[in-house]
């Protein structure tokens, strides 16, 4: 394929519709962009040789136009000298370099406008390859955001999976057990103070329970008659 085919062919594709039809959009983009670049290289060697010619074909013209002046002068010196064979071959000489001013004026014309087309199509197919990196930027964004939002996605997959359910309900049955282990340290133990006023509660109980005893038994003495 040469190289006007290609950069017709990429100038006139729509980069939006061929990623929208792609399996493997990055994929397509790099090859476009290497494809471009590629191109691009070869559209400004071939308007660098073309540009090399424009100068070759400038001092050719320049040349010829002062050979043509040349001969133009040495027929007027012939004609003061009264030789007109020597100004009719000055003449003949002359008009030869002013047919060749005359062709090399027209291929650096051509030369000229070809170097403008050759400026424009690298100018535009710059664009289109800007174009193109800006599209592959954007794609690399979306393919770390898409893969960022599937590993999120993942974990908390992984997070709601019945086996981290398990090992979260062992750890919070874990908790409860030392929670009720901490309750069981002090359970059936009441406050040193408390304590106290119980003893004296049962210290009293104690005293009139004696009390009754005894008292019952010396009634049963009083009402006993003795032998």
């Amino acid at each position: 394929m040469g190289i006007f085919t290609r950069f017709r062919d990429i100038i006139s594709s729509n980069i939006n519709a061929m990623l929208d039809r792609a399996e493997d959009p990055e994929k397509l983009i790099k090859m476009m962009i290497r494809e471009m670049e590629d191109t691009l290289v070869e559209l400004k060697a071939s308007c660098a040789g073309v540009m090399a010619n424009v100068k070759k074909i400038q001092r050719q013209w320049d040349d010829a136009r002062s050979r043509s002046t040349y001969w133009e002068d040495r027929a007027a010196l012939a004609v003061t000298k009264g030789r007109d064979d020597l100004a009719r071959e000055a003449l003949m000489e002359k008009r030869r370099f002013a047919e060749k001013a005359d062709t090399l004026d027209q291929e650096l014309q051509n030369h000229s406008a070809l170097v403008e087309q050759y400026q424009e199509d690298i100018r535009l197919l710059e664009d289109k390859l800007a174009s193109a990196r800006e599209k592959q930027r954007m794609l690399v964004q979306r393919h770390i955001h898409a893969q960022r939002k599937r590993q999120a996605q993942e974990e908390i997959r992984r997070v709601e999976s019945s086996d981290a359910i398990f090992r979260f309900e062992e750890l919070e049955n874990r908790i409860e057990r030392m929670e009720s282990e901490a309750e069981l340290v002090n359970y059936g133990r009441k406050p040193v103070l408390e304590d106290e006023f119980d003893s004296l509660l049962i210290d009293e109980d104690i005293e009139k329970e004696l009390q009754r005893i005894k008292s019952s038994l010396s009634k049963d003495k009083v009402d006993s008659p003795e032998v």
